[in-house]
């Protein structure tokens, strides 16, 4: 895992030593996520940089890596996890690899077959290739989208890098918000590709090849999860079980420690059980948050997994000053806002997981793969309740939505409210609306008109192999994986996420419907494996997640600087209308309403536009002032 970044020019670059020192700059800004080397190479037609964090082949890992004979430049945040096949084709070729690092097949498999490189990577991947010979710059991103890739154009030039604020900040590309996905975001709490907030700057989409020619950009997707096109044969436990350890024996195969991230639900537990498993005799430890609030604290939970698995244990306890504190700073490193209220503790729980381990395992993705969220059990439900007398859903609706609001995590009343308020919708809008941050009518109060976004389900198909795509493609690869990247590399951390191998993602895609969801039951098949590893009473306990009891902490610690936050002029400058964040905030303390998701949303949005007042530099305007930040050595590699 790293950062990486570069700036090719199309034919040559305008200012050759001042893009090396932008370069520079940009490495500086993203130090956090490689804080074992710090390297470019520069020729007059491109400078491509990274900053490493040694996973694999620590000794001889260097980058960028660069063809002595061709000059194909090659730069990678991530791990490509079937490097060893890849070797010995690459070998039998004439290609032999002499570097142990992972990422050095990249340039042979370059050589041998073209922009179909990228179908025979595995792994958690960004990658920039620049080849001089026909002027022609590649950046790829991993199928499930684990790690992150943005791009500007600007005039006869084009920038990359792995973080926005390495991109926009100390005077580097002048920048325009882009208002249409700061409204979407809203509405997600989350960019979906290629949005990002600003206009200049688009992301790379899982799954995707973005090719740059002569200024050409030509976008396509190499790969797609294939859930609605996949025939639903009767799935093997005993296969799933060789196809699940393997995929936990490649990412974990790495030369420095690795632990565990342990909530105690099914999904980490049963990850951590075939850990260990595969490493019986490895000391083996896992990290776990806690909370004060007891419906949303699940450590007890993990104590008892890891007991069971003789894994140590370390337990950060998240107060809420703590995470009022840190979310800014975050914000600040990354340079674009997330909603997800897990983000901050999840930082905090990297940063004491990097005191012991530079790779941690985590449990992402099952949910979405397996059906694991109470949406697709409504998604059933909705179309039975659709078909009620239209008075008999009016009377239910009246009575649910009079309901009181409540501190406690993930109610049976908030998900009833959630439920009739899209329940009159259809498929896969339906779907989007239940996990929205902020509904059509709170963007209405706002002065949002809610933005268009693609929600057909076609005729006489599976709408809930369409939701979990959706779900698999948005939510998931620009939400919780963002997150999971955002927070770790915040403390020079790799996550890696076993459920993600692309060997699980085919096999849960041709799971049938009733091996996901059936009636009241969710994840039915991952459960039933799960009972090989784990005792019935944490396979089958009441599904909680990770949440953070932001609506208790509104009306308490928090108030004071959520009104100060929200009264900023701030949230105008992208059409939201003065004071109604505040009557918000004013509701919601009153415990006339539950708008912690819309608040929180807003916040993390107030405390973006305040970094952008102080530290971009706006389009056809000048420079802010920035902090300082101490310059690193670059080594140059190439020439």
């Amino acid at each position: 895992m790293c950062g990486i970044c570069g700036k090719i020019g199309f034919p040559a670059l305008a200012e050759p030593e001042a893009t090396r020192l932008k370069i520079d700059a940009m490495l500086r800004a993203m130090r956090h996520r490689g804080p074992d080397a710090h390297e470019f190479a520069a020729t007059d037609l491109a400078v491509l940089g990274t900053t490493r964090l040694a996973v694999r082949g620590v000794l001889d890992g260097h980058q960028p890596m660069v063809d002595a004979t061709t000059g194909v430049t090659v730069v990678c945040n991530g791990e490509i996890d079937n490097h060893r096949e890849l070797r010995r084709w690459l070998q039998e070729r004439g290609r032999p690899v002499t570097q142990l690092t992972d990422v050095a097949v990249i340039p042979g498999l370059y050589a041998e077959l073209g922009e179909k490189f990228v179908r025979r990577l595995a792994g958690a991947f960004a990658v920039a290739i620049w080849d001089p010979r026909v002027g022609r710059l590649l950046l790829a991103r991993d199928r499930a989208g684990e790690r992150p890739l943005f791009f500007a154009r600007t005039a006869n030039e084009i920038v990359f890098a792995t973080e926005i604020a390495a991109l926009v900040g100390q005077e580097r590309l002048p920048v325009n918000f882009a208002r249409p996905a700061l409204h979407r975001y809203l509405q997600f709490g989350i960019f979906i590709s290629p949005d990002t907030p600003f206009a200049e700057i688009q992301k790379v989409a899982p799954g995707e090849l973005v090719q740059i020619e002569a200024g050409t950009i030509r976008r396509e997707k190499y790969w797609r999860w294939q859930i609605v096109e996949r025939p639903k044969p009767p799935p093997s436990l005993d296969e799933f079980d060789r196809i699940f350890r393997e995929a936990v024996r490649r990412q974990s195969d790495v030369d420095v420690e690795f632990g565990v991230f342990l909530s105690g639900g099914v999904d980490s537990s049963l990850l951590s059980a075939v850990a260990r498993s595969l490493y019986p005799q490895r000391p083996l430890k896992a990290f776990t948050l806690r909370f004060e609030e007891e419906s949303y604290d699940e450590g007890g939970f993990a104590e008892v997994v890891a007991r069971k698995l003789n894994m140590e244990m370390a337990t950060v306890w998240i107060k809420p000053e703590e995470v009022r504190q840190e979310l800014s700073a975050l914000v600040r490193l990354v340079g674009e806002p997330l909603a997800d209220p897990a983000w901050v503790p999840a930082a905090l729980l990297a940063r004491r997981a990097a005191q012991d381990i530079k790779v941690g395992l985590v449990g992402e993705g099952a949910d979405e793969l397996f059906g694991g969220y109470p949406t697709y059990i409504g998604a059933g439900i909705a179309e039975k309740f659709s078909r009620l007398p239209s008075g008999i859903r009016a009377g239910i609706r009246r009575g649910v939505e009079a309901l009181p609001a409540s501190d406690k995590k993930i109610t049976i009343s908030y998900l009833l409210k959630r439920f009739v308020q899209g329940a009159d919708l259809s498929g896969l809008a339906r779907h989007q609306l239940w996990v929205s941050n902020l509904s059509p009518a709170l963007l209405h109060r706002l002065g949002i008109a809610p933005p268009a976004v693609p929600s057909e389900t076609p005729a006489g198909s599976e709408l809930l192999d369409h939701v979990q795509r959706w779900d698999l493609e948005a939510s998931l690869a620009e939400g919780l994986l963002t997150k999971a990247d955002r927070s770790s590399m915040s403390s020079g951390l790799e996550l890696r996420a076993p459920f993600l191998d692309e060997t699980v993602l085919e096999f849960a895609a041709a799971l049938p419907r009733s091996e996901r969801v059936r009636g009241f039951n969710t994840k039915v098949f991952l459960k039933r494996y799960a009972e090989r590893y784990l005792p019935r009473s944490i396979v089958h306990r009441r599904k909680r997640g990770l949440s953070v009891p932001i609506a208790r902490w509104l009306r308490g610690p928090w108030r004071d600087w959520a009104t100060t936050a929200l009264n900023r002029d701030h949230l105008q400058q992208i059409g939201i209308r003065p004071g109604v964040a505040q009557e918000l905030l004013t509701e919601h303390c009153g415990q006339r309403a539950d708008h912690a998701r819309a608040l929180w949303t807003l916040l993390v949005l107030s405390e973006w536009l305040a970094w952008v007042a102080t530290e971009t530099c706006p389009a056809g305007g000048e420079p802010q002032p920035r902090v300082a930040t101490p310059a690193l050595r670059p080594n140059v590699v190439g020439a």
